[in-house]
């Protein structure tokens, strides 16, 4: 039930942060070109847009951080693993959990640095400050430019993406050691969109031409493990 609900909340934060700085980009694109018509300029020209490219920014490198976080549990990001995939099952299944606790460990490590930094940049000031017990001589923070937000709210995207990086890593780890596979995306796969058997001619478009089904995915540790049962090898 927490995984699903985290899991929904992650893509709606990375669809809605998307969405929004798309819209805000155009829009602003939109009201530059408007400004320089005379007829337009008396309309559009009272607005000011000097905040959305920085908005933009702190939405995309939200977006970065859960996206990347969102990646290792769909299992989309690149890696080189040709040597990895070359070794028996054992061992191959060995240097992968040592990767994801590699991966574990360094994204935990940025997270809590992370969070020292968000904390001392002016968080425990707007925290002590709300409760009403902040101190005169405490640091306040720096503010943002143009939207004069407190730079600790643009910075937390680093804690908390790679706390949840970190999660992801060993909720991997954990369901590879159960499983023997890992996750994978199908860049051939659209969602939604399932394959047609019954007619010959679209079946056969269907086909994945560029599928590896030789043993060189990790994923296929099990997979093949239950064929070579299934066949009595």
């Amino acid at each position: 039930m927490f995984n699903k609900a985290l899991d929904h909340l992650e893509e709606t934060l990375i669809a809605f942060l998307m969405a929004a700085a798309t819209t805000i980009i155009f829009a602003a694109v939109m009201h530059r070109y408007a400004s320089g018509v005379s007829f337009l300029y008396d309309f559009v020209g009272r607005w000011n847009f000097a905040w959305a490219q920085e908005l933009c920014i702190i939405m995309f490198v939200w977006m970065a951080k859960f996206g990347a976080a969102y990646g290792v549990r769909t299992g989309i990001h690149v890696g080189v693993d040709v040597v990895i995939n070359r070794l028996d099952a054992r061992m191959r299944g060995k240097f992968i959990v040592f990767g994801l606790l590699a991966g574990a460990l360094f994204t935990g490590t940025v997270a809590t640095l992370g969070g020292t930094f968000v904390w001392e940049n002016g968080a425990h000031y707007s925290i002590f400050n709300f409760f009403g017990i902040a101190p005169e001589d405490m640091y306040e923070g720096p503010t943002t430019p143009d939207l004069e937000w407190p730079t600790w709210i643009v910075y937390s995207a680093i804690p908390l993406g790679s706390a949840l990086m970190c999660f992801r890593f060993v909720q991997v780890c954990i369901s590879f050691l159960k499983t023997g596979e890992l996750p994978h995306h199908d860049h051939g796969h659209v969602e939604g969109l399932e394959e047609d058997t019954t007619d010959e001619q679209r079946a056969a478009q269907d086909i994945n031409w560029f599928e590896m089904d030789d043993g060189l995915h990790p994923k296929d540790i099990a997979h093949h493990e239950g064929e070579k049962k299934e066949k009595g090898e």
